[in-house]
């Protein structure tokens, strides 16, 4: 309860803290906010190019849309999850002269972090929004607004929470130790191709694809499609799957957070 009274006290300081983000990142770019779609467009483009020459067209036609819509529906909020984790990781080491000298929250930092993408991630979205009406103005694609639509906000509140939990964790413990912030980005590389980012998880009962669908971006990245792309609604196991351990990470990942927090200035 004390927590949740802090953090409304100093909303005014995330909202103020993730404009700096969204500003700094951008700043003397050319580009500008283009950068937010930049990066999942041209992935979009590199897989087309490489998957719709590896894979046989009779799987293709089975995903039911556009191969590009597919990928940039998974890479649209996978991007968002990335760069979440990617700054939440640093922020703490970025800010050490808030950290060190003046008392706040310090969870208004990871929280920023993820604000900061957010931005991003709104960006893209519109941008997919764009891709869903080229192709269904080229007939290539029928795209009937259902009620299912209203289950991606859902999704996004559990994508938050998830990557809130995990970016506490993170930023604490590079803190601590600062190789966290290498490894986290090498496993972001990998962590992508068993995500259901850009090909879907095999149907076929493997002992692989039972460990693949443990992962809860699986879920989250299915749900998407499912919401946007289909028009139907994601599957409630799935759904309560990722939002338990959302729940859990969050939780957890504040706790652990907070309890940390009296050594942050001293490991500075």
């Amino acid at each position: 309860m004390r927590a949740a009274t802090e953090f409304t006290r100093i909303r005014e300081l995330l909202f103020a803290l993730t404009w700096r983000d969204v500003r700094v990142r951008y700043k003397q770019s050319i580009l500008g906010i283009a950068w937010a779609v930049a990066l999942p467009l041209a992935m979009m483009l590199l897989f087309t190019f490489v998957f719709t020459r590896a894979i046989d067209g009779a799987a293709l036609t089975r995903l039911g849309v556009p191969y590009p819509l597919y990928a940039f529906a998974g890479l649209a909020p996978w991007t968002f999850f990335a760069n979440s984790l990617t700054g939440c990781v640093n922020c703490l080491v970025a800010n050490r002269n808030l950290v060190t000298k003046v008392y706040f929250p310090r969870e208004v930092f990871p929280l920023s972090a993820v604000g900061a993408a957010l931005v991003d991630f709104v960006v893209a979205m519109a941008v997919l929004a764009g891709l869903i009406g080229y192709f269904h103005v080229r007939g290539e694609f029928v795209f009937v607004p259902t009620a299912a639509l209203l289950v991606v906000p859902m999704l996004v509140v559990i994508q938050i929470a998830l990557t809130v939990g995990l970016g506490l964790v993170l930023s604490m413990a590079n803190l601590f130790y600062r190789d966290v912030r290498l490894m986290t980005a090498a496993l972001l590389q990998l962590w992508m191709f068993v995500s259901a980012v850009v090909v879907p998880v095999p149907a076929d009962g493997s002992l692989t694809t039972r460990v693949i669908g443990l992962n809860p971006l699986v879920p989250l990245m299915e749900g998407y499609r499912a919401a946007i792309l289909y028009g139907q609604f994601p599957p409630a196991d799935g759904l309560l799957y990722v939002g338990a351990v959302a729940t859990v990470l969050l939780a957890g990942g504040w706790m652990v957070f907070r309890r940390a927090s009296y050594r942050f200035a001293e490991c500075i």
